[in-house]
C-alpha cells in the first residue's frame, strides 16, 4: 500500500482534523495560561510550577489509563479524554471573566487546581490517541501515518499559539478562551465519527500485571526503551518552552504577539521537516538521524540562549522544532511497529509518562533553575545537558545506534 491509500481511510481524516482541533485549542490555552500566570505573579518558577502541577497528575493517570485503554473502546476513552478538558477550559474562561471578581491569589490557585485536572484529561489522551491510531492505519502505512499525524499536530501547534497570542493581544481574555472552548468541542465532533472499536483481546492478568506490564514491556526492549530515555532528558533539560513569556517580556521585549511567534517558531520547522518526513520516512541508518537530531537541537537550544534578537531567536526555535521532528517521528514509529496491538495503550501510557509529562517537568526545571541561576544561564545549562545526554545514550543503547527501521516493516 502507497501514502495514497492512507488519505482515502475517512476515519484517518477524522482522527487527523480532530487532532488539529484539539491541538490548537491547548496551545492557545498554554500561551494564555503562561501570559496571565507571568502577569499575575511576574515570577518565571510560577511558570514552571504550573508545568509541575499538570505533570503530576499526567503521570499518575498514565499509571492507570493504559490498563484502561487496552481493555476498553479506545474511540470512547479518548473521547472523555477530550470531554475532560472541554469542561478544563470552560472552568479556566470563568476564572479569568469578570463573571466572579477575585482577587491575584484566589485566581492564581483556581488555575493551579483547574491544571492539575487537565493534567489528568493528558493522561488519558496521549495513551488513547497513539492506540486508537493503531487500529485505524495498517501496519504497513505507520511509517506515514505517524509523519503525518505529527505534521497535522505540529499546524496545530503553529496556529494555535500564534492565534492565541494575536486573540489575547486584540481581543482579550474573554473572547480567546471562547475560542479555544469551541475548537475542543469541533476535536469532540470529529471523534464522534469514528465507528467504535472492538476492545484487545489481552490474556487474564492481576491488576498489579496490568499495571506494570507495559513497563516491563518497554525494559526488555531495549531499543525502545533507548528512543524513550533519549527524548525524555533531550526534552528535560532542552526544553525552553516555558520561559517564553520571560523572553517576550523582558529579553525581546516582543510582548503577547510576540510570544505567539515564538511559542509558534518550534513548530514552522517541525511541520516543515514532518512533510518532508511524510515522503522520505527516516528508514535507512536510523538510529544514526535519531542521535544526529537530538544533538543538533541541543545546539539550536543553545543558539536561543545567547541571542538577543529576535529574528535569530525566532530562526533558532525553528531549528529546534525541525531537529526535534526527525527523533520524534523516529520515536513514534518505532512504538508503533515494535508494540504488540494489544500492548500499545499500555506502552504508549509508559511513553507519555517518559516524554509527554517530561515536557511539563522539564518546565518546572526550567523555572526553578532561571531562578536560582537566572533565566539564559539555565537555557545554556539544558541545552550543554542536551548534548550531554546524547554522548552517553550512543553508548549505552548500542543497538539504537545501529537501528534500521527499513528491516522491521
Amino acid at each position: 500500500m502507497t501514502e495514497k491509500t492512507l488519505f482515502k481511510n475517512k476515519e484517518f481524516l477524522s482522527f487527523i482534523s480532530a487532532r488539529l482541533m484539539f491541538t490548537i485549542a491547548i496551545l492557545m490555552q498554554s500561551v494564555v495560561i503562561g501570559w496571565q500566570m507571568y502577569e499575575l505573579t511576574k515570577d518565571p518558577f510560577a511558570l514552571g510550577l504550573a508545568g509541575l502541577t499538570e505533570a503530576i497528575p499526567s503521570i499518575i493517570t498514565a499509571l492507570i489509563s493504559g490498563a484502561i485503554v487496552d481493555s476498553r473502546d479506545r474511540k470512547k476513552v479518548l473521547t472523555f479524554a477530550y470531554a475532560l478538558m472541554f469542561v478544563c477550559t470552560v472552568s479556566l474562561f470563568l476564572v479569568s471573566s469578570d463573571y466572579f471578581p477575585l482577587i491575584v491569589s484566589q485566581k492564581v490557585f483556581l488555575m493551579y487546581c483547574i491544571i492539575f485536572v487537565t493534567g489528568i484529561s493528558r493522561g488519558f489522551y496521549m495513551p488513547a490517541s497513539q492506540a486508537l491510531l493503531g487500529q485505524i492505519v495498517d501496519k504497513s502505512l505507520y511509517p506515514f501515518a505517524v509523519s503525518w499525524n505529527i505534521s497535522i499536530w505540529q499546524i496545530g501547534a503553529i496556529s494555535g499559539p500564534a492565534i492565541g497570542g494575536f486573540v489575547y493581544g486584540f481581543f482579550g481574555i474573554n473572547v480567546t478562551y471562547i475560542i479555544i472552548i469551541s475548537f475542543v468541542f469541533l476535536a469532540i465532533t470529529f471523534i464522534s465519527l469514528i465507528k467504535p472499536k472492538p476492545k484487545p483481546v489481552i490474556k487474564d492478568m492481576s491488576i498489579f500485571e496490568k499495571l506494570t506490564s507495559g513497563m516491563k514491556f518497554v525494559y526488555n526492549k531495549k531499543v525502545v526503551l533507548g528512543s524513550m530515555t533519549l527524548d525524555l532528558f533531550a526534552v528535560l533539560f532542552g526544553g525552553a518552552t516555558a520561559l517564553l513569556p520571560v523572553f517576550a517580556s523582558e529579553i525581546l521585549n516582543a510582548g503577547p504577539k510576540g510570544l505567539g511567534i515564538l511559542r509558534a517558531a518550534p513548530s514552522v520547522g517541525a511541520v516543515i521537516m514532518a512533510l518532508y518526513l511524510t515522503k522520505h520516512p527516516p528508514l535507512k541508518n536510523t538510529g544514526k538521524y535519531l542521535f544526529f537530531s537530538v544533538a543538533a537541537f541541543g545546539l539550536a537550544i543553545l543558539l536561543f540562549a545567547i541571542s538577543k534578537s529576535f529574528y535569530l531567536s525566532v530562526t533558532a526555535l525553528a531549528l529546534s522544532g525541525m531537529f526535534d521532528t526527525i527523533s520524534v517521528v523516529i520515536r513514534q514509529t518505532i512504538l508503533q511497529l515494535y508494540t504488540p496491538d494489544d500492548m500499545k495503550g499500555r506502552v504508549s501510557a509508559v511513553n507519555s509518562i517518559f516524554i509527554g509529562s517530561s515536557n511539563e517537568i522539564g518546565a518546572f526545571e526550567s523555572g526553578l533553575a532561571a531562578k536560582l541561576i537566572g533565566v539564559i544561564p539555565s537555557v545554556i545549562f539544558g541545552g550543554l545537558m542536551t548534548l550531554a545526554v546524547v554522548g552517553v545514550s550512543s553508548f549505552t543503547f548500542p543497538s539504537l545506534r545501529k537501528l534500521q527501521l527499513k528491516d522491521n516493516q
